[in-house]
């Protein structure tokens, strides 16, 4: 009769899907295969006894296996990328890797113990078809294993078959399990795993957590008045909750047992709570989590027992609310709040202050803002925490500056300051003293606005900026000397610079514009001009010369010796530049144009497209476009 009623339990605990699983309530793992964790990535081999599979470490071939948290790069990356095993959270957790053989036939075998007779066990473990749908050209072998369990003694009690287990495009793993009734007396089972799928390509697999779990009626539990089975609340709350509990039929005698975990998951049994309700009263900060085990009878004291799914009770501390410890304020100046330790912030303070931001700021104090603030802050789960801070108003500094300064460059220059207690100059290059009120700007050479930062005795302070406007010296450059073709004015290469100058020429006498920087002259015989540059800034008179050589006639080299000496390479003709239209061409004594060039860009080096010319004897025609007569004559090339 007993085993009658085992069958119809079975009928109502387990769903009828791929995987028969139990839809009861499911109590602790009596077993749990998880092949164990570590530091690295790779495990230890597995006994002789669990599998006549051969041990190899990294990527397994036909007919072995590995231990490991990774799988990387195998066979060409045909297999997925596995990174940890199936468990969260099991950190350097191990999985077991098959590459499994060509025949079919048992690879992995495990006794398991500490059963209990006549109980139900819902069977399962988490396996993964390792293989990329592509590998294989997409035709892989997928893996189809049995499991199969049975007495010490070798008589079967269950057999389950996966059926294929199809590829997936990421890496997915999938439980996979079954139930069984444990006769009476039997404590000890084995398992055995069967490779039922041909070799070649394909049929390889990761397993993981193979777990035996006593199963029976659903069993739920909850709180009294809540819908959900968790809450939090804050300490010191003294309300007290009714944990109840119910359960589905199939019990001849059920017996109960309230159970509380402590932070590390270690489930212990409360002294006296054997009923379907349970009062929880106040405790202090802290998770705390309820479940209830059922059991047949004396089975409630063995690892045979069902298990409620946990509530959880979790009791936050006092929002620890913290503000700024100390405030001061300078007399019309923002002065702004901290607060921290909650997610919801309400001030209140002196002259009716109030506000529900974290961190409010006075925009503009004032002497009667002075005294206690104090801030209340809330949590999410609504507990509540004070803290306070007294600000104290003082006046505030002054500083008043002479602003803007100039000198001449180079000319040293006091800044002028006063109202300050404590000083700071910034930048602080070029002074002499950067902490004193009238510093001295030693050498100042570029236009610099200083900033003066001023504090007083209370630690208030006032800004404010000097402006140094430098003035550049007179410079002159009367230019290079030159020659000029008497009769033919030239213009002066010369140029000024300074700050606020002035400037004048001497001679001007046959200067064509002598308030010109740049003016033209067309003196009749050498001479020598004078350019003075004055700072109406009083920062100084310079002066500078130039020479004027007046020649009568353009006078033409008749040789040149381009051998690259640096000495007298070049065919220099003095004041053909001036003609910018002028015409140059040089013939070869067989009347050949070995040179041509148009207004003198350049003197003739000796070279025709960019080749020496040979030495000898060439004939010039200098055509100045100028109605003048053409410049003719020889020129001699010496190498």
């Amino acid at each position: 009769m007993r085993s009658v009623t085992l069958l119809i339990l079975s009928v109502l605990f387990f769903s009828a899907a791929r995987s028969q699983l139990c839809t009861g309530s499911l109590g602790d793992p009596v077993a749990f295969i998880s092949f164990g964790s570590g530091p690295g990535s790779q495990g230890p081999a597995l006994s002789g006894g669990n599998t006549n599979y051969t041990f190899s470490p990294g990527c397994p071939n036909d007919g072995s296996y590995n231990i490991t948290n990774l799988s990387f790069g195998c066979f060409g990356s045909s297999w997925h990328t596995l990174v940890g095993d199936h468990t969260p959270n099991d950190v350097g957790g191990f999985f077991m890797l098959v590459n499994a053989s060509a025949a079919p036939g048992i690879f992995y075998t495990d006794t398991v113990t500490n059963l209990c007779g006549n109980t139900i066990y819902e069977f399962s473990s988490f396996i993964m078809n390792v293989m990329k749908p592509t590998a294989c050209n997409g035709t892989g072998i997928q893996p189809d294993l049995t499991f199969t369990i049975e007495t010490l003694a070798g008589t079967p009690l269950i057999t389950y078959n996966t059926n294929n287990i199809p590829p997936t495009d990421q890496p997915e793993w999938k439980q996979y399990g079954t139930f069984l009734t444990t006769p009476s007396g039997v404590a000890a089972v084995v398992i055995k795993i069967v490779n039922n799928a041909p070799g070649g390509c394909g049929n390889d697999l990761a397993i993981d957590d193979i777990q035996f779990r006593p199963c029976g009626p659903k069993l739920d539990a909850g709180i009294d008045g809540f819908t959900k089975t968790d809450t939090s609340f804050c300490e010191g709350d003294t309300r007290t909750f009714i944990l109840r509990a119910q359960y589905s039929a199939g019990y001849t005698n059920p017996r109960l047992q309230w159970q509380v975990s402590d932070e590390t998951e270690n489930w212990l049994d409360i002294p006296g709570a054997t009923t379907t309700t349970y009062i929880r009263t106040a405790t202090n900060r802290g998770t705390y989590r309820y479940r209830l085990l059922i059991a047949e009878g004396n089975n409630i004291f063995t690892s045979c027992r069902i298990a409620s799914k946990p509530i959880s009770f979790i009791v936050t501390p006092p929002a620890f609310v913290q503000a700024t410890n100390y405030v001061f304020g300078c007399l019309g100046s923002p002065v702004p709040f901290a607060a921290s330790g909650a997610n919801k912030f309400e001030w209140t303070g002196p002259n009716g202050f109030t506000s529900n931001i974290r961190d409010p700021v006075l925009k503009s104090v004032q002497f009667r803002d002075s005294g206690l603030y104090i801030v209340k802050g809330t949590t999410f789960n609504g507990c509540v925490g004070y803290d306070s801070t007294y600000l104290q108003v003082f006046l505030n500094a002054k500083v008043s500056v002479t602003s803007p300064v100039s000198t001449c460059e180079g000319i040293p220059v006091t800044l002028n300051s006063s109202g300050g207690y404590k000083i700071k100059w910034d930048p602080s290059q070029g002074l002499n003293n950067d902490t004193i009120a009238n510093p001295v700007v030693t050498n100042p050479r570029e236009n610099t606005s200083y900033k003066i930062i001023v504090f007083n005795q209370f630690g208030c302070f006032d800004t404010a900026t000097v402006r140094v406007n430098v003035l550049r010296l007179p410079k002159a450059d009367a230019g290079p000397d030159l020659k000029m073709l008497k009769g033919r004015p030239i213009r002066l290469k010369s140029s000024v610079s300074g700050s606020d100058i002035a400037f004048t020429w001497s001679p001007v006498t046959d200067m064509l514009n002598s308030a010109s920087v740049t003016p033209s002259v067309n003196p009749p015989v050498d001479t020598r001009y004078r350019l003075t540059v004055t700072s109406n800034a009083g920062c100084g008179t310079i002066s500078d010369e130039m020479q004027i050589s007046v020649l009568e006639k353009i006078k033409v080299p008749n040789t040149f010796t381009p051998n690259g000496d640096g000495y007298n390479d070049v065919w220099q003709i003095d004041l053909l530049d001036l003609f910018e239209n002028s015409l140059i061409e040089v013939y070869n004594t067989g009347g050949q144009l070995v040179h041509r060039n148009v207004g003198y860009t350049r003197p003739w080096d000796g070279t025709r497209n960019g080749k020496p010319v040979v030495a000898g004897t060439y004939y010039y025609v200098i055509d100045l476009k100028a109605n003048a007569d053409k410049l003719t004559g020889y020129v001699t090339i010496i190498r």
